[in-house]
């Protein structure tokens, strides 16, 4: 089969590959019909993630159908169209059994990281029952690969965390596909003011269409006078970090409100400062995550229903094989107007 491989930091190849054989009895061979890059996977190009080694097959966010399963694989048979979580799970140790499913002692993010992942023709899925879920008649692969990763992400690292209610103001500090997969969920539940900060401003436009009431270029550094402006000099109720960089989580601590909450999304490959010189006294809290799927099944009924469309977050559509020319644009997402990207199977 062919697959893309990283071969260390920059280095990746469309390559051919050993189809993926089963290994134990909860595995399930997957052959992959849509599948997407994450702003993760750039991060692993950059050398952010140490435990992505040479050889690794990349990629954590696929939708495909079922081609062989193992011997304890039951609710799952070949033929079946199925979403792969980014996050395998076990469903039996003790972090599993806390709903910590990224945590998991036989599994958690290991796709595309500790294991080869689905940008690949055909994946093996560890943990088939629980890391697996099945897709109805006539769902569309755009939609539900949104699932694999990035919405719910966005949900739980992002709102869930912010602890987001009725009448709050919400601040997403970046517009990529994360921020905006935030944004998305944050709708949900009703924010006075949802307010979306970015320096690319094609990205600030497809947030104002996705429903933020405000959008700010910080090109010019004026991010935190803007929203204290927006929020009679009060801040933000919850602020939501969405990029990963020192001097975006730093921003964050200036734009939270006396009694408000960060939620931390970004992938941080170095060290940030905690300004508890000014933070100590102002009551916040700062939450950390990784996403743990629990909202998988919540999500899906939501964008089933219509309720949730995150088909809207999908800027470019690549052949499966064209994956090396899908980076490029996905790293050059400003000159490209890059959103999301996903990699379609002929």
């Amino acid at each position: 089969m062919k697959a893309l491989v990283y071969h260390g930091p920059g280095k990746i190849g469309w390559e051919e590959k050993p189809r993926p054989p089963l290994q134990e009895s909860s595995d399930a061979i997957v052959r992959i019909t849509t599948a997407a890059i994450c702003g993760t996977d750039l991060h692993i190009l950059k050398g952010d993630v140490p435990a992505v080694t040479d050889g690794r097959i990349l990629g954590h966010e696929a939708v495909g159908v079922v081609e062989e399963v193992g011997a304890g694989v039951l609710d799952f048979k070949k033929g079946d169209r199925v979403l792969v979580s980014c996050i395998t799970s076990c469903a039996k140790c003790d972090y599993c059994r806390k709903a910590m499913y990224s945590h998991c002692r036989r599994g958690g993010w290991i796709l595309g990281n500790t294991i080869d992942g689905v940008q690949a023709e055909y994946a093996r899925i560890p943990h088939a029952e629980t890391s697996l879920y099945a897709l109805p008649a006539g769902a569309d692969d755009d939609a539900f690969v949104m699932l694999s990763d990035i919405l719910p992400t966005g949900f739980e690292c992002g709102v869930l965390n912010g602890r987001v209610q009725p009448g709050d103001c919400v601040v997403i500090v970046g517009a990529g596909p994360i921020g905006l997969s935030a944004l998305l969920t944050a709708r949900l539940y009703s924010p006075a003011l949802l307010i979306l900060i970015d320096r690319d401003e094609n990205r600030l436009t497809a947030a104002k269409s996705l429903g933020a009431t405000h959008t700010i270029n910080d090109t010019d550094g004026r991010a935190v006078e803007q929203v204290l402006a927006l929020t009679g000099g009060m801040g933000a109720d919850a602020v939501i970090e969405a990029v990963g960089l020192p001097a975006t989580f730093e921003l964050c601590q200036k734009l939270v409100a006396p009694g408000g909450r960060i939620a931390n999304i970004g992938v941080h490959g170095k060290s940030a400062t905690l300004h508890l010189e000014t933070l100590w006294s102002r009551t916040i809290t700062l939450t950390t995550r990784l996403v743990d799927t629990a909202t998988t099944p919540m999500l899906l009924k939501a964008v089933l229903s219509g309720r949730i469309d995150p088909r809207k977050l999908i800027s470019h559509r690549f052949a499966l094989e064209d994956a090396m020319k899908a980076y490029d644009a996905f790293s050059n997402a400003a000159e490209e107007k890059a959103l999301k990207v996903i990699l379609k199977a002929r």
